[in-house]
């Protein structure tokens, strides 16, 4: 012990300066995404209390280590401060084995020979294999071997030799039995040396795990409510110390037990309110919730939603989203944002790679991709779609079908240009009415006394959200939705409108052709909201998609076919309704600024030339943008869909689907589903359970509760992959709104790792909330060495 404590007061202040400056020069070299600032209101003022033996280790992004064994830098290439936390790091990761990776088969004595899946059964705890390199570690030794070996570096891959592997464990005294002996010792923190000099009584534990507990309380919170924690003067002097000591401080002002041992009750280096504690329960949090979600996933099959975005501090963040099936459900969970330098197709690829190697997740299993339109994602020769399909041909890719949406309905608005006029009118309408305060509080108490005068005369019910106040809309260019709902308020509030535009004008600025417009839109628009809204759900399945497609294309022929006389009929009602002049319907239409080129009256212009002109339109753009309705990919799995008693099934189409993943279905498995499917559907259409289904996700969900599943596997799995499949990235876009939340103008230099820390927990609230604070106690005790257990 005396050795211990020599050691460590032989380096003078400014060797052990020095010493760290260099450990930060080489941290810093390998994080060069993170932001280090001084001045960052989220990192706050540097505390100097220590409150756990681990806090003397320098900052370390361990959280971007990568769990492929190929990928790992050895050991002892790391500073010797840092080494601790990698193992730790480690440890909690527990051994990388894939087990439904399609392992690479390697040429050997004129045979086949590839890593066996049964190996990792006899031994579990220590064999790990590397996708990458395609090859098999030894997780003891890379974490505490000295002499390295083969198992370690370059790792083993002679196949058709398995008795090496028994050979590398050895006898008792073996390197290997050296490093799994210190591996287990390592796992155990009471018996480490720190812990034995800082033991205390069963007392001073239990205010600790007290003190612990009430710290993790304040960061579920903070956490919850997207937050930030740190306070620009956190002095004991100061009238704020930000979100998290002030919320301790109420915590304890409301709790006696947490007041007798927290804050200044608590020993001066064990508060437990330092900012490393603080980001250390963020972290700890973080993997939790991740870990529910890989181990959910399991080797199931799964694609990736993908969309990048800037934040606040302009910097290209990349956020991803797994989707998949689970017992019939389907499933979508965010998994992380990472900050990419560049928008490259090789960029976006390298950091899924990472993702997927920090998570253990196998390309094998991936079989979907849905991202945007840009062409850094989609691209048909270097584009990320391609990297992927390069290295799994069964990853189908599918264009986002609101993003698709959104595109035909801008196409609409640009190419007919009464339309977009009308566009630009309604945009400089906004900007007048509501360009100010005073403008936009004389919109709201005239629409209420209009209102009130309506309720007064029973024009109008009174309800529970009925008659809500209502304010004008922007429209954004990104989000057509929102023009529909600037569209609906100007309707509902025309007349107010029209009386603050006569207050701020001289004359008039309506005309008689402006209810037409405006009903025109609001219909057509009305029938792709509820279409663009349905491709939000997270559970949408893309037969449902394919079949909401069609039936908006349905309804705007019946509009076009049908529609005219009831058009007319509430143009006149609205008109007639706001005092706006109705022009007679024969007489001849003049264009105001124009030589009357051909005479054609006021019903033909209104009916031909912009009624059916913009609906022929928008079929024509639904048509062009939709091409994945018409793929063979799609035709064959909508073949599975349950609707109308399964009136689409096609038992050739159902089998030629099994050969677009052959990896999944080889040639015995298809014969076996050719006699499986009469079967199948003779059940299905006779089994009163089944006959009232609408869609994929019903009947997944419906043969797991019947077990039907276990009874035709085969056909589970196909309706898996074709659930799998994405349908719309709305959940990588919501992603991105609750980056504006946590990372706002006040918290823009948060870093990347507590930014993806604190979005993960954000976002997958439903898993977080199901997550005992004992659980991330345990994971907080083994990031580190601390003194109390």
């Amino acid at each position: 012990m005396e050795k211990y404590f020599k050691c460590k007061s032989t380096f003078s202040c400014d060797e052990q300066d020095v010493n760290k400056r260099n450990v930060r020069d080489k941290i810093d070299e390998m994080n060069v995404g993170d932001e280090i600032d001084g001045t960052n209101l989220e990192d706050g003022p540097i505390q100097t209390n220590v409150e756990d033996v681990g806090d003397e280790s320098h900052e370390f992004d361990v959280a971007q280590l990568p769990s492929d064994p190929g990928l790992r830098v050895l050991i002892q290439n790391y500073d010797i401060n840092v080494r601790d936390e990698i193992r730790r790091t480690y440890v909690q990761r527990d051994p990388c084995q894939p087990r439904n990776h399609e392992f690479s088969p390697t040429r050997m004595a004129n045979k086949d020979r590839r890593f066996c899946v049964s190996w990792y059964n006899e031994h579990p705890s220590w064999l790990e294999y590397s996708i990458a390199k395609d090859v098999a570690f030894c997780f003891y030794c890379y974490l505490f071997s000295s002499s390295g070996g083969s198992f370690v570096n370059g790792g083993f891959s002679n196949w058709k030799r398995k008795e090496i592997i028994r050979k590398h464990v050895g006898a008792s005294n073996s390197a290997h039995n050296q490093a799994r002996v210190q591996y287990e010792s390592f796992k155990n923190q009471e018996q480490s040396i720190q812990t034995c000099l800082f033991k205390q009584s069963l007392q001073t534990r239990t205010e600790y795990r007290i003190r612990l507990n009430a710290s993790i309380d304040c960061v579920r919170f903070l956490l919850r409510q997207g937050l930030a924690f740190r306070g620009h003067d956190e002095s004991k002097d100061s009238n704020n110390q930000g979100n998290f000591l002030e919320l301790l401080h109420w915590l304890c002002d409301h709790n006696t037990e947490i007041k007798a041992v927290a804050l200044t009750n608590a020993p001066e280096n064990l508060k437990l309110t330092s900012p490393r504690v603080q980001k250390d329960i963020v972290s700890a949090i973080s993997s939790e919730i991740l870990n529910v979600i890989i181990k959910d996933v399991g080797n199931s099959f799964f694609s990736i939603l993908v969309d990048e975005s800037r934040d606040i501090l302009v910097k290209e963040q990349m956020s991803v989203v797994i989707r998949y099936v689970k017992n019939g459900h389907v499933l979508e969970h965010f998994i992380g944002v990472i900050h990419v330098l560049s928008t490259t197709a090789v960029s976006l690829k390298a950091g899924i790679d990472k993702l997927f190697s920090t998570h253990s997740l196998s390309i094998s299993n991936l079989r979907g991709q849905g991202y945007d339109g840009a062409s850094n994602m989609q691209g048909e020769y270097n584009g990320l779609k391609t990297l992927i399909l390069k290295e799994n041909s069964s990853a189908y890719y599918i264009h986002c079908f609101a993003d698709q949406l959104q595109l035909a309905l801008v196409a609409v608005a640009l190419k007919h240009p009464k339309i977009e006029t009308f566009f630009t009118s309604v945009h400089r309408l906004v900007n007048v009415v509501g360009g100010s305060a005073k403008r936009n509080d004389l919109i709201r108490e005239k629409q209420r006394l209009k209102i009130f005068e309506s309720l007064s005369t029973c024009e109008i019910s009174s309800g529970r959200g009925l008659n809500q106040e209502t304010t004008l809309k922007r429209s954004g260019d990104t989000c057509w939705g929102s023009h529909y709902s600037c569209l609906l308020n100007l309707i509902v509030m025309f007349s107010t409108i029209v009386d603050v535009v006569e207050m701020i004008a001289t004359d008039t600025t309506s005309s008689g052709t402006r209810g037409d417009a405006f009903i025109l839109l609001e219909k057509i628009l009305g029938i792709s909201n509820e279409l663009s809204k349905a491709l939000q759900r997270k559970d949408q399945d893309i037969v449902n998609a394919m079949r909401l497609v069609q039936l908006c294309k349905a309804q705007l022929q019946t509009m076009r076919d049908d529609g005219w006389d009831s058009f007319l009929g509430m143009v006149c009602s609205f008109c007639e309704a706001h005092e706006i002049n109705v022009p007679n319907m024969d007489d001849m239409f003049v264009t105001l600024g124009r030589p009357r080129r051909d005479i054609v009256t006021n019903l033909h212009h209104f009916r031909v030339k912009m009624f059916y002109a913009i609906i022929d339109m928008q079929l024509q753009e639904l048509n062009d943008r939709f091409l994945e309705v018409n793929s063979e990919l799609l035709l064959c799995v909508a073949c599975l869909c349950p609707n109308n008693s399964f009136a689409a099934f096609d038992k050739n189409k159902v089998i030629r689907l099994c050969q677009y993943y052959p990896a999944d279905f080889d040639t015995t498995d298809i014969l076996e589903l050719d006699d499986q499917l009469d079967t199948y559907i003779f059940d299905m259409r006779t089994h009163e359970d089944f006959g009232e289904l609408q869609d994929l996700s019903d009947l997944a969900q419906k043969l797991v509760a019947k077990n039907k599943h276990e009874i035709y596997p085969l056909v589970y799995k196909l309706v898996t992959l074709a659930l799998v499949l994405p349908v719309a990235i709305a959940t990588v876009e919501r992603a991105f709104s609750a980056m504006l939340i946590v990372k706002n103008c006040l918290r823009n230099r948060i870093r990347d790792q507590w930014l993806n820390d604190s979005l993960i927990a954000y976002i997958e609230n439903d898993v977080f909330d199901n997550i005992e604070n004992d659980v991330i106690m345990e994971r907080y005790q083994s990031m580190r060495t601390r003194r109390e257990q």
